[in-house]
């Protein structure tokens, strides 16, 4: 977003050669910096279109789009995307015309020897372009200029070759003005014209965040420097607006504070330099007699004055910004006092509920983040910029996700009036019902960073997918939401129990024999403890309360402190039909050996012809492994039932037999049970 804050900043913006040109071509760019296209930006024309179309000759439909680029120097280029020429279609056009033309003298018998000449240069001309893709701009040209020559001055008011030759003159003629026509895009007029019309961008980062005690004399310094950092380069812009909207400057509160010390130091300084030796001399000699310099009643009269002045402009700043960051920020009623205590300038904090006033740099890093972006946002989309478009790095990141989801409505808000592009990491800056908007920045396998609309497309050599995770969890967060508000949650031990279980209702409802009161929700736990904590937070909230499913691991203690819930948990072993059966020996065992040994492959022994019905599928797996002297992966259960879903459920007819199907609809009316 840096590069498209720079293409024509509301403010700042400048391209820096130490931070902005590619380190590689460091040294070439900064030689020929107006050769080299810094960014390119594509924009609608919207309304616009008519008055550019008409400027610029062109018809209304090439000028519904206009690129610009900037170069390194500044400069910038315009350009018609939908105005191409067509320099091949209109080539093409012209040797059809020839050939036609040639055709056609063929027919004139009366005119036979002015015919036969203008074939033949006709049938020269078609032969000295070698095939239709060797022909140039340059090659019509000539073809015009040689049919030109063959049209006599004075010709017969009747000849049919005269005819021809004019209509093949004028369609070269028309083909040669549409190939050295100049391009509109490149005319100052329409450039500037362009320009005047593109949107202005505000660029807002994190750097910018006012999170500190301020020091006036380095907040001074940096505003008047071009060398120094991004970070301080933003905080430096920040404060530069914050002094701008309090209506005074930071050299003016330094000023307005100076007290008596300072005033004589200034005048001993100014005393040396116009003196020189001299004056050093009277100085060193009155501070070694001891001499002190008593304040001037008036002067100390004037001390107190300035800085009564500076009191009184703090304290209406302070009053502004709260007036004007209440109409903004509805999530609390905060006030803001501005201090300058020397050389220090301070911003106190206090709301409703924290009445006594603390430090900016203690509250929240929210808070110092929408300050910092509201000021900035006022100062610079205002005025001739109140249609920029905001530009915004990770806003918001560190607020609370309540607060990030305030946040995402403000930004609704405020796209009423300028357009918003912001990145995030954060599923609650996400609005899931409005993905069409949403965009996924990677690096592609070349290593360049790409922007893509195509949620679902491939990122590069990351194999996760990890750009389109804050995209696919807030779809996660909408979808559980919405499930849980009216489902039947059950937690069970782990992933593993939760994609067989998930698998069991489906293929129970398949059959026909089990239609659920509720929609039933399998949310792993993981262990004992965050399961009893998960069925207190869902206990505790509207949705109906959770059914348990433990394993014969799940401690006795922890069910009785569990109450209620814990006395209606459901052991997954006393549906498995053997004494200590796991979530896996509820599947066809036939099925599962086989996907078995599709997850390792090692072995030379397959474990379907080692299985044996009756035994617990788990214990069986691990001692099949250690007599194949192998380790097992660690998420082995989870590839597994990963597949046995797939296998299952892609099946028309998974061909269960009655009495698995019989087992399964037992515990799936044993969790339906209220």
């Amino acid at each position: 977003m840096l590069p498209l804050w720079k293409l024509n900043p509301a403010g700042g913006g400048a391209i820096e050669p130490t931070s902005d040109y590619p380190k590689s071509l460091f040294a070439t760019i900064r030689n020929a910096p107006d050769q080299f296209q810094f960014v390119i930006a594509e924009f609608e024309t919207g309304s616009e279109a008519a008055a550019l179309a008409e400027l610029a000759g062109i018809p209304l439909v090439k000028a519904r789009r206009i690129s610009v680029a900037r170069f390194y120097d500044g400069s910038y280029r315009v350009g018609f995307p939908d105005n191409q020429r067509d320099a091949g279609g209109c080539i093409l056009r012209a040797i059809a015309a020839l050939r036609t033309a040639q055709d056609g003298l063929a027919t004139h018998p009366k005119e036979e020897s002015t015919a036969a000449d203008a074939r033949a240069t006709l049938c020269k001309l078609l032969g000295s372009f070698n095939g239709q893709q060797d022909a140039k701009s340059n090659d019509i040209l000539l073809a015009r200029n040689a049919v030109a020559a063959l049209i006599p001055e004075e010709p017969s008011a009747v000849s049919a070759v005269v005819t021809i030759l004019r209509e093949l003159h004028k369609v070269l003629a028309k083909a040669v003005a549409e190939l050295y026509a100049p391009d509109p895009a490149g005319r100052d007029d329409v450039r500037a014209a362009v320009i005047a019309r593109l949107p202005r961008f505000v660029y807002y980062s994190n750097y910018g965040n006012l999170d500190s005690e301020i020091y006036l004399p380095h907040v001074v310094e940096n505003m008047n420097r071009s060398d120094v950092g991004a970070k301080e380069s933003a905080k430096a812009r920040t404060l530069g607006v914050l002094f701008d909207f309090v209506g005074v400057q930071a050299q003016e509160i330094l000023e307005l504070g100076r007290d008596f010390r300072d005033l004589r130091d200034e005048a001993e300084a100014q005393m040396i330099e116009k003196q020189g030796r001299a004056g050093l001399m009277r100085s060193l000699w009155a501070r070694a007699r001891g001499q002190k310099d008593t304040p001037d009643p008036v002067v100390l009269g004037q001390i107190a004055e300035a800085k009564r002045t500076r009191s009184i402009l703090l304290q209406s700043g302070g009053a502004k910004v709260t007036a004007r960051f209440a109409e903004w920020w509805k999530q609390g009623d905060y006030q803001f006092r501005f201090e300058a205590d020397g050389n220090h300038f301070r911003i106190w904090v206090a709301d409703s509920r924290r009445p006594q006033e603390v430090e900016l740099e203690h509250r929240s890093t929210g808070l110092q983040w929408f300050l910092s972006f509201f000021l900035v946002f006022l100062h610079e989309a205002k005025g001739e910029h109140d249609n920029c478009v905001l530009l915004l790095d990770e806003p918001g990141h560190s607020l609370h996700p309540l607060a990030q989801r305030d946040l995402s409505a403000f930004f609704e808000g405020l796209s009423e009036n300028n357009q918003i592009i912001y990145t995030t990491h954060s599923p609650f800056l996400v609005d899931a019902d409005r993905l069409a908007r949403a965009r996924k920045v990677f690096i592609d396998s070349d290593g360049s960073t790409r922007v893509s609309g195509d949620l679902l497309d491939a990122e590069g050599n990351d194999t996760k997918r990890g750009a389109g995770f804050a995209i696919r969890a807030a779809l996660n967060l909408a979808v559980a939401e919405a499930s849980l508000g009216g489902a039947k949650p059950v937690l069970v031990p782990g992933r593993v129990e939760q994609i067989y279980l998930s698998v069991i209702r489906t293929l129970c409802i398949a059959s026909g024999q089990f239609q659920p009161r509720r929609d039933m929700i399998f949310a792993p736990a993981c262990d004992a403890q965050v399961l009893k904590m998960m069925s207190r937070l869902l206990s505790d909230a509207d949705a109906c309360p959770p059914r348990l499913m433990i394993d014969d691991a799940f401690p006795n203690q922890t069910l009785e402190e569990m109450g209620d819930a814990g006395q209606t948990a459901i052991r997954i072993s006393e549906f498995g039909g053997l004494t200590g059966a796991a979530i896996e020996d509820l599947m066809p065992l036939d099925d599962m050996a086989a996907m078995m040994d599709r997850v390792e492959r090692r072995p030379e022994k397959l474990f379907f012809d080692t299985v044996v019905a009756g035994l617990p599928f788990q214990g069986q797996v691990l001692n099949w492994a250690k007599s194949q002297d192998i380790v097992l992966i660690s998420d082995w259960r989870v590839q597994l039932a990963e597949r046995m879903r797939k296998w299952l459920l892609d099946q028309d007819d998974p061909r269960v037999s009655e009495e698995i199907l019989a087992r399964w609809l037992t515990l799936m009316q044993t969790v339906d049970t209220v």
